[in-house]
């Protein structure tokens, strides 16, 4: 072959400079490419207003619902009275059970003498017998007599004047009315509390906001907790890695014993119970734990997996025969074809949420609102999957069993669900490993299954290690179900190509 010489191309390009010019769209599409991606990114930035969202995002709070998904709380009040004196108060369904004396409060108690002023009884109506009560208000002359006379009352009780709360090695929480002292990396706040709200002596520090003058101030000790400073209160979330109270709640005598400790109960300690082996008390208290309630999110759980399975299962058995129907090389007959490709299109056009809360609407909240949703859009999304399928089988097995002589039937049993069989199966697979997700979100709006019993906890916006608890769950159940999906498709795919 001949190859031009320098002189010849500068011929050649004289006489047609449109040839060895490209064009514009290949010099110029990737700054265009480029240019128009950062202007796409920069209107999003403004129309979404990101860098207001992350000024103003609270990353405190964000960090500490995050800690709070592996850990639990304990969460004393320590209630400050208007004579400058306090009360420590646990909460009966702290993790770890009623403990007024943590070994982290440090309390210096004192034996003071109060009177109480408290108001008179009622004297008893002439009308009415002595040994009668009514709820209802009283009389003009019984309040008049109440109003007349106030009964005190001299009470010797111990109280605390002063307390120290460690949240961990290097920071504390002084207590001394009229003022809070808050401690953190050696770094002091002052905080006077009384009639006049709460107010910062000074200008606050990084962990400590406030909304408002007066307000309460919330400080934050990272890991180790947090705490609200109240003007008649100050709240305590002190922090510990871990899920207290997972198997045995405090109300179950095998709370707070060691593994080895239940063993030996177990099979060689006496009954704990007389009506029942401590085999079986065990298992009853894990089961009835009131603080996770194992038996009912695991039958929750149950419930969703049920839910994907057999909405997916009955959207597999209606597509199927329908997918026959909408394919055009399978029945020809135009008007047929449109009619049952819309309605897969009515039906999948809707999101499955939508289907949901109508279906909960109609049938009231449960698994058959669920199931129903998931049966009705996967029958549109699988039977459009099918009929594609379908029309793209290779004729020439079809045209061969027609050749034999054989019915419409055998043609289609025996020329055309070879070749689409393993790939129904395959699709069907996938959605069922994929509605097992669905099945999650569509319960959250009422359709039964785990969600629901996740955005109950979610909405307590405290149980948080619950909510970590059935996200692992739904993980587990999804990378099995997953697994298992993404094995039987393997096979089936595989023995297509034998």
């Amino acid at each position: 072959m001949h190859s031009l010489t320098a002189a010849e191309l500068e011929a050649v390009a004289a006489r047609h400079p449109h040839l060895l010019t490209p064009p514009f769209w290949s010099r110029f599409r990737v700054p265009v490419i480029a240019t128009a991606t950062i202007l796409y990114l920069m209107f999003c930035w403004w129309f979404f207003a990101i860098g207001h969202v992350l000024g103003s995002a609270s990353w405190n709070i964000a960090g500490n619902y995050l800690a709070d998904w592996i850990s639990y709380e304990e969460r004393p009040d320590i209630t400050i009275h208007k004579d400058g004196t306090m009360q420590i108060e646990f909460s009966r369904f702290d993790p770890i059970g009623p403990n007024p004396n943590p070994d982290w409060i440090t309390a210096r108690r004192e034996v003071v003498t109060r009177t109480i002023t408290a108001p008179a009884a009622a004297a008893p109506s002439s009308t009415q017998p002595k040994s009668s009560f009514s709820f209802m208000a009283p009389s003009a002359s019984g309040t008049a007599a109440a109003g007349s006379a106030a009964q005190t009352e001299t009470r010797t009780e111990e109280v605390v004047t002063h307390a120290v709360v460690r949240m961990n090695a290097s920071d504390t929480i002084e207590i001394g009315p009229p003022a809070v002292t808050v401690t953190r990396n050696g770094q002091p706040l002052s905080i006077s509390i009384g009639t006049d709200g709460v107010t910062p002596r000074g200008s606050l520090p990084s962990w400590a906001t406030q909304r408002a003058p007066g307000e309460k101030v919330v400080v934050s000790f990272g890991f180790s907790g947090w705490a609200e400073i109240r003007d008649d209160a100050v709240r305590v979330h002190k922090r510990y890695l871990g899920w207290e109270g997972f198997f045995f709640d405090i109300d179950s005598p095998f709370f707070g014993k060691s593994f080895g400790e239940v063993m030996r109960l177990i099979w060689s300690g006496d009954r704990l119970d007389p009506s029942r082996s401590n085999l079986s008390l065990a298992i009853d208290n894990i089961l009835y734990n009131p603080s996770w309630q194992h038996l009912d999110v695991w039958t929750k759980l149950l419930q969703t997996i049920v839910m994907a399975f057999v909405g997916t299962l009955f959207a597999s058995l209606i597509a199927f025969p329908l997918s026959f129907v909408a394919a055009r090389n399978i029945t020809r007959n135009r008007p047929v074809n449109q009619v049952t490709k819309r309605f897969f299109d009515f039906q999948r056009s809707v999101d499955m949420f939508i289907w949901a809360l109508f279906f909960t609407r109609a049938f009231g909240p449960g698994p058959l609102a669920g199931i129903s949703a998931i049966f009705f859009t996967d029958t549109g999304t699988l039977g459009k999957l099918y009929a594609e399928a379908l029309e793209n089988i290779d004729d020439k097995q079809r045209e061969g069993v027609k050749s034999v002589g054989a019915s419409p039937l055998a043609v289609q049993r025996f020329g055309v669900l070879p070749q689409v069989l393993p790939v129904f199966a395959s699709q069907a697979l996938y959605f069922w490993e994929s509605n097992t997700r669905s099945a999650t979100i569509i319960g959250a709006v009422g359709a039964g299954g785990i969600g629901l019993k996740l955005w109950e906890a979610m909405r307590t916006n405290s149980d948080w290690e619950n909510v970590a608890y059935m996200v692992v769950l739904i993980l587990i159940v999804v990378f099995i179900f997953d697994t298992i999906s993404n094995a039987l498709r393997s096979r089936l795919i595989g023995k297509r190509h034998h």
